[in-house]
């Protein structure tokens, strides 16, 4: 049958499941448009207030739900600003599919009306990129895309389509959606290396990045840890890969890591990396990081290997498959003495500093909204000091619960992720973690989901200031407080109100209980405007290229 290239697109989204896109409609996507609102049966279309949310909600749907997220727009500034969307996908290898529009195939390259080289601009942080000049080549390309996206460590692709190409017609054949490639088999030789590493290890510990939920290993993660008696720390991507109340669970390592967590990886004989790239924030300084530690990674991508932290045995493979082959190889389990001295460290005061309980604080806002929410909803959040709080004082129990931007560090991610992670769970109370800062970035999206009338509730700690650059400031720069001070005079209840949704304001400790009780119990999107001091910290740190030795542990 004879279909255009924007009946094609259709077809492929339905070939391949797609039920949510995300997008802004513009002059070079109306015949895609046109489509969409034929195929509004199947087929669920939220528009955003902007290009850039709805590349985050794209994310947000793929980070809760393991789907590839769907987001489209025109050409020109429409596709531009989608750039910073997908390389907040990019970095923390989420599966993406952006479908922009162009000019028509004659006007390339003439400056024509909202014409740019989205190709050009999008090649470094896509995972691959295409435009489209033939319509005959339009579902095959759209198939790859699919599979690039989702295949290996998954990650965004975008394709281009000339308005020409969207309106040409050929022949369609119908096809079953192109699975992604099945995963190598853990190699032999790779795999017998690790297993005596792990066997002559004293001190092994699990270092394990969000390449664990991505692959869906939680438990064969939980069943290794538990096996060989290993303490398990976490990069803040894989936060909520295993459930916080497991007792070999120490919580995040790195800069702003826990106490025991930090102290059990560093004094470890062994790190066994599992999904995770070894960022700056998470090793600190890196000559110092691995000292007196062989290194066992594993990982989906070769390029990781050694690229940050040098690796003694590297297992290149499909995590939940180079777990399942361990677990086969009947390891030991360590030495009672190990895991004797992970308890002291757990049982340590440092490792159980908390913030001033008579007054209103992040810590205990959000371990009382974490009291409140069903283990298995979304927490998003921006990005900033109130990221690493959620980080550090929300206990994640389920996998695909913890929505946030980590490799990339993208203030204004939070809104459109929360809305798409709402979305792509059905409707579940989704809750997002933000700031005064981050909040102005993206609170335009608030209109969206009124719109949607999501069950989301938006979490503003409000302390006028720019915190996380003014902690810095204050530890490293002797208190020169540059344009960090905001002191912006927004009235984030009113604000909810002119948007359709509710606002709350809470102040003080003594009636948090009764404005987190209203807020739970409200429909639709409710803003909690939370008023908190701006000297509070996140504490522990390890300065920039420091140690566990230059530990801050108080103000």
């Amino acid at each position: 049958m004879k279909l255009s290239g924007a009946q094609i697109l259709m077809e492929v989204f339905r070939e391949h499941q797609v039920d949510t896109v995300f997008g802004y409609p513009g002059g070079a996507v109306l015949n895609i448009y046109d489509e969409i609102y034929k195929s509004s049966a199947w087929l669920r279309h939220v528009i955003t207030c902007h290009e850039q949310g709805a590349s985050h909600a794209a994310d947000g749907y793929a980070r809760a739900t393991g789907k590839t997220g769907v987001v489209l727009a025109t050409s020109g500034p429409g596709a531009t600003n989608l750039v910073t969307g997908i390389a907040t996908a990019y970095l923390d290898s989420t599966p993406m599919v952006a479908i922009t529009g162009n000019v028509a195939c004659s006007l390339i390259g003439r400056d024509s009306f909202q014409e740019v080289d989205i190709k050009g601009i999008t090649m470094p942080i896509t995972k691959h990129n295409f435009m489209v000049k033939d319509v005959t080549r339009l579902a095959e390309t759209l198939r790859e895309a699919f599979s690039i996206a989702i295949s290996g460590r998954p990650g965004p692709v975008l394709v281009d389509i000339p308005k020409d190409v969207q309106t040409a017609t050929c022949d369609y054949t119908p096809m079953d959606s192109v699975p992604a490639p099945r995963q190598k088999a853990v190699d032999a030789p790779s795999l017998a290396k690790a297993v005596q590493l792990i066997r002559e290890a004293e001190r092994p510990f699990l270092y394990i990045g969000g390449g664990v939920q991505i692959a869906g290993a939680g438990q064969e993660l939980v069943r290794l840890a538990e096996t060989i008696g290993a303490p398990i720390g976490s990069s803040m991507m894989g936060l909520s890969s295993v459930p916080h109340s497991h007792p070999l669970f120490l919580g995040m390592t790195g800069m702003h890591g826990r106490y025991a967590a930090s102290l059990a990886l560093d004094r470890s004989d062994l790190i066994i990396a599992v999904g995770t790239r070894f960022s700056d924030r998470a090793t600190g300084n890196k000559l110092e990081f691995a000292k007196n530690h062989k290194v066992l990674h594993i990982d989906i991508d070769p390029a990781e290997i050694s690229k940050n932290i040098p690796a003694y045995v590297a297992v290149v493979a499909d995590v939940k498959q180079a777990l399942t082959a361990l677990l086969a190889a009947g390891l030991p389990h360590s030495a009672p003495a190990w895991l004797a001295e992970v308890n002291a460290l757990i049982a340590a005061p440092d490792n159980h500093l908390s913030m001033d309980a008579g007054i209103l604080n992040p810590e205990n806002v959000l371990k009382a909204v974490n009291s409140r929410l069903p283990a298995d909803c979304p927490v998003a959040t921006d990005v900033g000091q109130h990221q690493m709080w959620a980080a550090q004082y929300y206990h994640f129990e389920k996998p695909r619960t913890f929505i946030t931007s980590g490799g990339l560090g993208t203030m204004g991610f939070g809104m459109g992720a929360a809305m798409g992670a709402c979305i792509g769970t059905g409707l579940k109370k989704t809750v997002l973690v933000t700031s005064d800062g981050s909040f102005h970035m993206n609170m335009n999206e608030l209109a969206t989901a009124v719109a949607n009338q999501l069950p989301l509730i938006v979490l503003v700690l409000n302390n006028s200031v720019l915190g996380m650059v003014r902690q810095w400031q204050t530890i490293f720069f002797d208190k020169r407080y540059s344009n960090t001070t905001l002191n912006r005079p927004t009235d984030f209840c009113l604000l909810a109100q002119a948007f359709g949704a509710k606002g709350l304001r809470l102040e003080t400790l003594d009636k948090m209980d009764s404005v987190l009780d209203k807020t739970f119990s409200l429909p639709g999107p409710v803003v909690v405007d939370v008023r908190i001091n701006r000297d509070e910290m996140v504490l522990p740190m390890i300065p920039p290229n420091g140690t566990v030795k230059d530990m801050i542990l108080r103000g």
